[in-house]
């Protein structure tokens, strides 16, 4: 089986361009490239899966036992001529003392060829310790070669082939010049996704291009298949089945320029457990596909939160289906775009609105790296076949602003930041959204766990949700959709000709002081995205109307139907509140 690990002596070393263009330039030459990435990361393996037209799948020691990894680089590489591994950082790099989790363990347990990269600018005969120095740290590496990158030109090349040549047996496999044309755009968290280019694969294929001219691409695939053979791996438990005769589950995934932050193999365990992927998009689809549940994985809602926030039958679909119980898995960008607003640069936008918090944008990071999470009593799915501790990864420059004192919390953080320090998980009605990514290999089981979730939910035994109950109200000539008991099932359609068009149907004449009740709910529930309860409405209408017409028993007279709770809340658009499910 050939096979690389592509490493360096730190990171910003240009290795993911390097990778990238080896990568393109294989397939290039009519060779299948299987591509892998040391630990966790989103926006590198999308941009190598550009490059080698197959998933890119991550190899994480921390994430993942060695078993996992051995049954995930053999299935995966079975099929390829070729398969290239990214590392994270450094070579010798990693959380523990011992290198256990760093680049070098990764090479060790898959007997890797170790390909350097090496950022040459102002070097030439340093660059010979500096290559010893990794040589002799563990002799158990086999530094099978290097590529020099960011070279000022051939002088520089000359001397610094010269100086390893003299003093090294490293074999020199590439010279890559300094060019900008080179160059993936980056912004405040890494790369800038290839899914939110016009023409990436344009960009990738030049870059694979130029990776050629300057790579000895014949030297290099002989190292590769220089490798050993690797043994069997060892049997690792199987992949969590759909139980024979359940129903499987629809999951809208969110799918777009916003978000596209998923591990190829937590999707496919969503699969295997029974769910049919259905991919929606945030800044165009005007509401939500026929789903089951939601899946909103990471991503930059902030670089799109104009777009994201101009996109209103969007934002409403998802805030009515939330409300009225929808199941919700989020993770990071999809707990930002669930928050009520977010906030970047001086400006503030209304996101959904479906959580009790508001979500800000910081300079630095605020939590960054790998986290460990206690599982706490209130979480609703992810305790099933979960370990006593979970563990994943956080990456983010937000934190949660305004939060409910009502919302509950799925996680204690053991190690990392989450939401406040202490708590990540946020729990509001059916959803959890979270800071932390999970990966359903460690530990947490959350792929079946979320479907098994999201089955048990649905009252039918045949697959998808069937169409709900539905009534119409004629406003104007227009028939808009309620469920039997008159609540809007889309609340954008609201309209105060809606309001006296319901009215009428309950026999109701609307007077100004109902205007009032009905004005007040609305923008109470603006304001804080959840209805107002009976005792608010008392404590506003006292300090408007007096003690006697501001009283409980005035506002049921007033509302007759189902009271001001119910009845005002059908009549203003809204949604039944918590205290009527």
């Amino acid at each position: 089986m050939a096979r690389l690990l592509i490493s360096a002596a730190h990171k910003s070393s240009g290795k993911t361009t390097v990778t990238l263009g080896l990568c393109a330039a294989f397939v290039a030459q009519g060779l299948k490239v299987q591509p892998f990435k040391k630990g966790p990361d989103y926006i590198d393996p999308i941009w190598l899966g550009l490059a080698s037209r197959r998933p890119c799948l991550n190899l994480d020691p921390y994430l993942m036992t060695s078993q996992q990894i051995h049954a995930c680089f053999a299935q995966y590489s079975e099929a390829s001529d070729i398969s290239i591994v990214e590392g994270n950082k450094g070579l010798y790099d990693g959380l523990a003392l011992d290198g256990s989790n760093s680049n070098a363990a990764l090479a060790h347990w898959l007997d890797l060829p170790v390909v350097l990269v090496l950022d040459a600018r102002g070097m030439t005969r340093g660059i010979a310790p500096l290559i010893l120095g990794y040589q002799a740290f563990d002799l158990g590496i086999k530094i099978a070669g290097v590529i020099l990158n960011q070279l000022g030109g051939s002088r520089h090349e000359s001397k610094l082939r010269a100086v390893i040549e003299h003093y090294t047996d490293v074999k020199v496999l590439g010279a890559v010049s300094h060019d900008p044309r080179l160059g993936v755009l980056e912004r405040h968290m890494g790369l800038m996704p290839s899914n939110e280019l016009d023409d990436p694969v344009a960009l990738v294929d030049s870059i694979g291009e130029r990776i050629a001219q300057q790579v000895d691409l014949a030297t290099l695939l002989e190292v590769a298949r220089g490798a050993s053979p690797l043994p069997e791996p060892t049997p690792t438990p199987p992949v969590i089945q759909a139980k024979v005769g359940l129903p499987r589950v629809r999951i809208g995934l969110a799918s777009d320029k916003a978000f596209g932050f998923y591990y190829p193999d937590d999707l496919q365990a969503l699969e295997h457990a029974g769910a049919d992927l259905v991919h929606f998009d945030t800044l165009h689809d005007k509401q939500l596909p026929d789903v089951n549940g939601l899946f909103i994985g990471g991503g930059f809602p902030e670089v799109f939160m104009a777009e994201l926030s101009s996109n209103t039958g969007m934002r409403e679909s998802i805030r009515t289906a939330i409300e009225q119980g929808l199941p919700v898995y989020a993770e990071c960008g999809g707990l930002m775009y669930l928050a009520r607003s977010l906030n970047w640069h001086d400006q503030t936008y209304p996101m959904v609105g479906a959580l009790p918090a508001d979500v800000r944008m910081h300079e630095r990071p605020v939590g960054r790296g790998y986290v460990s999470l206690e599982v706490s009593e209130h979480a609703p799915w992810t305790t099933q076949g979960a370990s006593e501790l979970v563990r994943g990864h956080e990456f983010h420059y937000s934190s949660l602003e305004n939060v409910s004192p009502e919302v509950r919390f799925a996680y204690a953080v053991k190690r990392g930041h989450g939401i406040d320090g202490q708590h990540d998980g946020l729990l509001w009605r059916n959803v959890l959204a979270s800071y932390s990514h999970l990966r359903s290999q460690a530990g947490s089981n959350w792929a079946p766990a979320f479907v098994d979730f999201v089955r048990s939910l649905e009252n039918q035994t045949l697959a998808g949700r069937s169409a709900p109950a539905r009534s119409h109200v004629d406003v104007n000539g227009e028939q808009i959709a309620t469920d039997p008991e008159g609540y809007l099932l889309h609340l954008h359609q609201w309209s105060e000709d809606f309001a006296i068009a319901r009215a009428r149907l309950e026999n109701l004449e609307l007077t100004t002081p109902h205007w009032e009740v009905i004005h007040f709910l609305r923008d109470y529930y603006e304001e804080h995205r959840v209805q107002a309860q009976v005792r608010s409405m008392i404590k506003h209408f006292t300090k408007c109307w007096g003690a006697e017409r501001g009283s409980n028993h005035h506002l049921h007279a007033m509302f007759p139907v189902g009271g001001p709770q119910k009845q005002g809340n059908r009549l203003a658009g809204l949604l039944k509140t918590k205290g009527e499910h």
